[in-house]
């Protein structure tokens, strides 16, 4: 059953580089003629199953390219007509637009690369502008429709660009992305210039949701994100200042009833049946595919020579039948391509071929629906071996077609779609030898086999079909906006922020609880480097000198760096989480437990990972060791330190220690010293009236966990928090407490209060 998507009124915008229709003729004769295709045809599909149901899918526009140079006296009349008669938004381009943004950066730059052809890549700085500029005529042409509840839903490596364009315009948009290609490891990824990976990276998470068709593509988008960007993720969520973008994998389905009623209705039985006559019985190998040298085409031949040459008892048996589908002419290795192909087509007709018997029916040229599907029902094996693929369709195709559920479906493990299609035989499509195996196992496997390999995949095929698909991304990317509202419910509102300081100028006995790194100052590749400025300096005077507030910095620092940034200041200090404790004019107390006994042997273990993660080094404290990776290439730091605090709990089982991976640290500090127990100590020696607690990291969760709901506990940054409200960063943070310095009270002013220490 297809899960319902409550809309709550809004339209959803398609976004994608081709409309579902591409318009043809003269001004006097223009024809709307519908496009055949994955995108094109499996959204349509969606849409048109639900147009009656308005439960399931809103108020829709489809905005795109409608295929050809419009001139600029047709554009009125084309734009009402696309408008009324199929809710479409034609985005009209220049011939040179489409050389250099379609048939240059998409066709000759993106498309090789993230298909991991790099030697066909181009990197050519007009490309590059005009896929720029595209991406900005698209945004313009969206400003004419998008409304701000409008949900947007852009589509694949044509708009890379777009998500943050409009994020900066309308923050308010729901935008969801869907990539239909592979996304490449970041080795391939980096090989475009520094500008351009970057630019394409941050355009791709102005986005709520980014969809990828496997969870591989999605892993390699996350590594590019961390390492290029420096941005980390946590179960496929990344905060990107006050906003998370979530990720998730979504593998396109197929309109599977559309197939399966088509290939079992009598017209399409009747031409099955034909194909199989006109070839005498023998048994049919099917492999159709668009001309692009991502599908192995020239692969898949010299894999059936192999197998012609390896099991010759099949020699006059069975028959290939490469159907090559044109595109893209403008591309020289196209054409280079196909004379390849059909080279290798003449070659093993001319050495195997007999009068009464041709190996190979090469057809180029496309099928309409009717003879696709009847050629689907007539093939005994379905041979899909691309190079690299994001999903390939035609594997679903084949078999939601084989209504008796026999055939045998070879794939190529480099396909989005093996990850589901498992039953399937699954073969490297760069290894003949293997191919030639597969197509003999395929033409030997017995027909029960068949079966109950093929019923396994159509209920998965049947269950999971293009409605699915874009029902559980629609419901994923509403899902992506309620997290986003829930974060902003915690976001201190202005009125809360004027709540706040209203209580704050009334009170009398206030307590201040401050973390440093990544609350007051933001952070810095070397500890060291993150010293207070002259501007936090001053207004943590001004908060200091009022003799109603207590200001605590509370921090993982040791007792040197505080003492030394803010022994001229009137404040109290905790450090090492709260293994020592320095009240205002007072000396520092130790309340941590001796390190001796665990020191010795985690010490060695540490500068393994100092030596094997460059730019980590160890910070020695009294009560504490700790592991920093700031200054190392995330992804690995990140990865070491998972292993490390592994190891560390391994090692320490029997020891009263703690281990905290933090923000790009590991810490190792005595059990049962931390922050949370320091603050309940503070508040029963002060036993204030108004509390403020302000930290960023999993060390400040045990103090805001531990204040009274009385408190105003803010966490720093976007997440999981036990803290009532949240702030952006540390700018904000900073803001807050400036004008919380600024605050001047009309009562009189109270005595200085007796100075206390914590016992």
């Amino acid at each position: 059953m297809i899960p319902k998507a409550n809309f709550n009124a809004k339209r959803m915008i398609i976004v994608s580089n081709r409309l579902p229709f591409t318009i043809k003729g003269e001004s006097d004769d223009l024809r709307f003629i519908p496009s055949v295709g994955g995108l094109s045809t499996g959204l349509s599909s969606y849409l048109e199953q639900h147009k009656n149901d308005p439960r399931n899918v809103p108020d829709y526009r489809w905005v795109g390219w409608p295929g050809n140079i419009i001139e600029p006296d047709w554009r009125n009349e084309i734009k009402a007509r696309s408008l009324s008669e199929f809710n479409a938004l034609p985005v009209f381009l220049s011939e040179k637009n489409i050389s250099n943004y379609y048939h240059g950066f998409c066709n000759r730059t993106i498309w090789p690369l993230f298909h991991y052809f790099q030697v066909y890549t181009k990197y050519d700085e007009e490309y590059w502008k005009h896929y720029v500029q595209v991406n900005k005529i698209f945004y313009q042409t969206l400003l004419e429709l998008l409304e701000p509840d409008d949900v947007l839903w852009v589509h694949d490596f044509h708009l890379m660009l777009l998500p943050k364009m409009v994020r900066k315009k309308m923050p308010s948009v729901t935008i969801g992305f869907t990539l239909h290609i592979p996304f490449p490891n970041f080795e391939i990824y980096r090989l475009l210039p520094r500008k351009w990976r970057k630019d394409i990276l941050e355009g791709l998470l102005g986005s709520d949701l980014i969809g990828f068709h496997t969870n591989d593509y999605k892993q390699d988008f996350l590594r590019c994100i961390i390492r290029i960007l420096g941005h980390e993720s946590n179960m496929g969520e990344i905060v990107i200042g006050d906003r998370i973008v979530k990720t998730d994998s979504f593998p396109m389905g197929i309109d599977y009833r559309k197939y399966h009623n088509g290939a079992t209705s009598p017209k399409t039985q009747q031409e099955s049946l034909k194909i199989r006559e006109r070839l005498w019985g023998a048994r049919i190998i099917l492999s159709i595919d668009r001309l692009d040298y991502t599908k192995g085409i020239a692969n898949r031949l010299e894999a059936f020579q192999t197998f012609l040459e390896s099991y010759p008892r099949w020699i006059g048996k069975v028959v290939l039948i490469l159907i090559v589908v044109p595109s893209r002419v403008e591309v020289e290795h196209y054409g280079q391509m196909r004379n390849h192909i059909e080279s290798l087509v003449g070659k093993i007709n001319g050495k195997f071929g007999n009068p009464s018997w041709t190996p190979i029916i090469y057809m180029s040229r496309p099928l309409t629906f009717s003879p696709l599907v009847a050629m689907y029902a007539a093939s005994d094996i379905a041979l899909i071996t691309p190079l690299r693929d994001g999903m390939n369709l035609i594997a679903k195709e084949y078999l939601a077609c084989r209504a008796d559920k026999t055939g045998v479906l070879v794939l190529s493990e480099m396909a989005g779609a093996s990850k589901e299609l498992v039953e399937a035989i699954i073969i490297n499509p760069n290894n003949r030898e293997e191919i030639a195996e597969a197509l003999a196992q395929a033409l030997e496997m017995p027909e029960d086999e068949q079966v109950q390999r093929n019923s396994a995949m159509q209920i998965r095929l049947k269950h999971y079909d293009v409605a699915r698909w874009a029902s559980d991304f629609i419901e994923e990317l509403q899902s992506a906006q309620q997290t986003r509202q829930k974060h902003y419910m915690k976001i201190l509102s202005p009125q809360m922020r004027q709540k706040l300081l209203d209580q704050y100028r009334n009170s009398q006995r206030r307590l201040l609880l401050l973390d440093y790194d990544g609350t007051l100052v933001p952070f810095k590749t070397r500890p060291q480097d993150a010293v207070p400025d002259a501007s936090l300096l001053r207004f943590l005077a001004a908060l200091a000198e009022d003799p109603r507030n207590e200001v605590v910095i509370i921090s993982g620092r040791d007792k040197g760096f505080l003492e030394s940034c803010f022994h001229n200041l009137p404040i109290s200090m905790v450090a090492e989480h709260g293994a020592w404790t320095k009240m205002r004019g007072e000396k520092w107390q130790s309340f941590g437990k001796d390190a001796h006994d665990w020191t010795p042997k985690i010490k060695p273990l540490l500068r393994k990972y100092v030596d094997r993660v460059a730019g980590s080094f160890i910070e020695e404290k009294d009560f504490a060791l700790v592991w920093h990776y700031r200054g190392s290439d995330l992804e690995p730091g990140k990865l070491a330190a998972q292993e490390l605090k592994d190891h560390l709990l391994e090692l320490t089982a029997n020891s009263d220690v703690h281990i905290l991976q933090g923000n790009k640290t590991v810490e190792i500090r005595p059990a049962g010293v931390n922050k949370g127990t320091a603050s309940v100590q503070l508040l029963s020696t002060f036993l204030p009236d108004f509390t403020i607690c302000i930290g960023d990291d999993i060390t400040d969760e045990d103090m805001f966990a531990a204040l009274p709901e009385s408190a105003y506990t803010i966490h720093v940054g976007l997440g999981g928090t036990e803290a009532r409200f949240s702030l952006a960063g540390t700018k904000e943070a900073r803001e807050l407490l400036k004008s919380i310095a600024e605050t001047t009270s009309s009562a009189d002013t109270p005595t200085h209060q007796t100075k206390h220490s914590i016992v």
